[in-house]
């Protein structure tokens, strides 16, 4: 039996792969969040790893706040790059994987077509450049691991733009919501079926995959979707970017190519309106 490590088991991700543990009864999961394991803490991570001889480690643990990163550059760092490089070191002493979760913030947004996982990098904001960052952390300390990177995640679990939405439409007399930033939107729940997948395939096909669910849309559209959904009959106007400024600049396009992901490990991804209308049912 695999014994698998989940880090920030109590984000959107982590809790997703909770829920779905049942259905694996193969595996024997360790689900940990800060206060159970440290990523940061070399010594502990080299303890819990090789005591609970990890063979397989996700790591779903992030610093997410997009805007506060710009002025809160070291704790991001510690959580999105020595955190990972520390998990990836561990595992290279204890000869385990890693799939490792990053974010379409790694580009800038100039794009106009789906981004393959090859395509430059050039992140427009602290966050990104964070992500990145960690990414190359983890490619540098061990082969044998997997890159996730995802866009737009939502959940039933934690906060997020759905819920946030649904609490503005219900109290709102009108929503100005952003047309000009494309992207695809991400149901956790169909991200972490992916991740345990890759798990469960015994593949050494290691390197950068970008999972997010198919089609795509601005925040714009996936604001009246759900209220279209939920039968909520605030109007939703839509504004550009420059009529909501915030501190940390966000990329136009992040639509990313999934290609690499569906052949190599035969995985069928929903439009995201399937999905969209799976979560709120849920809720």
């Amino acid at each position: 039996m695999m014994n698998i490590l989940i880090t920030g088991a109590h984000g959107q991700l982590g809790s997703e792969l909770q829920g779905l543990a049942p259905e694996h009864a193969d595996l024997n999961f360790f689900f940990t969040d800060v206060e159970d394991l440290d990523i940061t803490d070399q010594s502990a991570v080299d303890s819990f790893l090789a005591s609970s001889k990890i063979n397989f480690c996700i790591n779903c643990a992030a610093y997410t706040a997009v805007d506060k990163a710009e002025s809160d550059k070291e704790l991001c760092d510690k959580i999105n790059i020595i955190g990972p490089s520390i998990l990836a070191s561990a595992c290279a002493k204890t000869n385990a994987k890693l799939i490792h979760i990053s974010t379409d913030f790694v580009f800038s947004g100039e794009a106009f077509l789906p981004l393959k996982e090859d395509k430059p990098t050039d992140p427009v904001n602290y966050y990104g450049l964070s992500k990145l960052n960690g990414e190359k952390a983890v490619e540098s300390a061990l082969k044998e691991h997997f890159i996730m990177r995802t866009s737009w995640l939502y959940s039933t679990y934690g906060a997020n733009f759905v819920k946030t939405m649904l609490k503005l439409g219900d109290s709102k007399p009108l929503l100005n919501v952003i047309v000009d930033q494309i992207g695809s939107p991400t149901y956790a729940k169909d991200l972490a079926q992916a991740i345990l997948t890759i798990v469960k395939s015994d593949s050494t096909q290691y390197g950068i995959y970008h999972f997010s669910n198919e089609g795509i849309a601005s925040w714009y559209d996936f604001t009246s979707a759900i209220f279209e959904y939920q039968n909520i009959e605030t109007p939703v106007a839509p504004i550009p970017t420059t009529a909501y400024p915030t501190p940390a600049k966000r990329p136009h396009y992040s639509v990313m190519d999934k290609t690499k992901i569906k052949e190599n490990f035969n995985i069928k991804i929903s439009h995201w309106r399937d999905s969209l209308k799976e979560c709120l049912s849920s809720l």
